[in-house]
């Protein structure tokens, strides 16, 4: 099998040290060379053009953003933001402009971190055999075209809303008989979790909960982010938080999030995860409890992402008499996750991404079937 040409891009030494010997410890990749910062990288990308590109956001003479936006535009490649833990919030805007997947940067001096972040590094340098690069581009340029139609910058400081989401939020129609959407997502899944989480109305009428594969430190301002995007309540869930209608609940990196019925609510559960998780938080663990509590009033969706959680997950809400839905081929990132939930032959529809808030209202009875 050809190896992963990848190039580094980071303005420390030391880190441009620490993440070449990593990767050079995986047999299927090779580093090709580094730059120290963005204009280098530019030029490295276009001489060498390489499979992947790790690469730092703060950077002197031309800045992370910068090359991503150049990059997307004019030679589509395979990025992984290498960031450190203070930049978490840019690590969203980056994921938005194109990027694949982030990990922490190494801390220097802290070798069980760095033990850490070399394995998250391998899962997902591995990942980029199976991406989905022209996905990655038409997505992005799906989301620009839609916030220029929107009339505002994708700056992220104002909610990405249709039209058509905006008029819906005045009068729901009747609910039907579903409670939960049930969420999970891998590599590619916030921007494709913002696109869906944006376009669902302030007035929806069902809870919402997502698993979404993040290390711990990061899933509370993905959530905050999302809450200033979307209409929706959006927040990090904690240990005994309700389950309601028209709340997002976003299980927290490094945790599973599972449920318990008190009396008359659902309480969200924030536990370890299980020594069979391999992905955390996990979308399993997730689905498997919303079957349990909620019976066949859950509605779960499998997006993009690696590996095959979700699998049992869709299989034990379609033995309840729930629903399912899986992300189509074409827009995944990734197509793991989905194609294994796929596989097992109970997922009722394989929807595009960008048709996949319309098929959850449709579901969850906010739209008829000829809207």
């Amino acid at each position: 099998m050809r190896k992963i040409r990848v190039l580094v891009v980071d303005d420390s030494a030391y880190s441009r040290r620490a993440i070449t010997k990593m990767l050079e410890s995986m047999l299927e990749v090779d580093v090709i060379g580094y730059a120290a910062d963005g204009e280098e990288g530019i030029r490295k990308i276009i001489d060498l053009k390489p499979d992947l590109v790790t690469l730092d956001l703060e950077m002197p003479r031309m800045d992370g953003f910068t090359l991503l936006r150049i990059v997307m535009e004019y030679s589509p490649t395979a990025v992984i933001v290498i960031s450190s833990r203070s930049e978490d919030e840019k690590v969203f805007r980056a994921l938005e402009l194109g990027a694949v997947d982030f990990v922490a940067k190494p801390t220097k001096g802290v070798s069980e971190e760095i033990l850490t972040i070399r394995e998250d590094l391998h899962r997902k340098v591995r990942g980029v055999i199976h991406l989905n690069l022209a996905g990655i581009v038409r997505r992005e340029r799906e989301q620009e075209r839609a916030a220029v139609a929107a009339g505002r910058r994708t700056s992220g400081t104002a909610p990405y809303l249709s039209v058509a989401a905006r008029t819906e939020s005045a009068a729901p129609r009747p609910a039907g008989r579903l409670e939960v959407v049930a969420i999970g997502a891998s590599t590619g899944g916030p921007p494709a979790l913002q696109r869906i989480l944006c376009s669902l109305p302030g007035a929806f009428p069902q809870a919402v909960v997502v698993s979404q594969h993040m290390p711990a430190g990061f899933t509370r301002t993905f959530a905050e982010r999302l809450n200033r995007l979307s209409p929706l309540e959006i927040c990090e869930a904690a240990d005994g938080d309700e389950v309601r209608a028209g709340r997002v609940l976003i299980a927290p990196g490094g945790h599973n999030m599972v449920f318990e019925r008190q009396g008359s609510e659902i309480l969200a559960r924030i536990v370890m995860p299980g020594t069979e998780d391999r992905y955390v938080p996990s979308v399993d663990a997730m689905l498997l409890s919303c079957a349990e509590v909620y019976g066949p009033r859950t509605l779960g969706v499998v997006l993009t992402g690696m590996g095959n959680d979700g699998s049992k997950g869709v299989a034990a809400i379609n033995r309840v008499g729930g629903q399912t839905l899986a992300e189509a081929e074409e827009t995944a990132v990734v197509f793991g996750m989905p194609k294994e939930a796929i596989a097992t032959g109970v997922v009722d529809k394989i929807v595009p991404l960008d048709r996949m808030s319309r098929e959850i209202m449709q579901r969850c009875g906010l739209l008829s079937d000829v809207d």
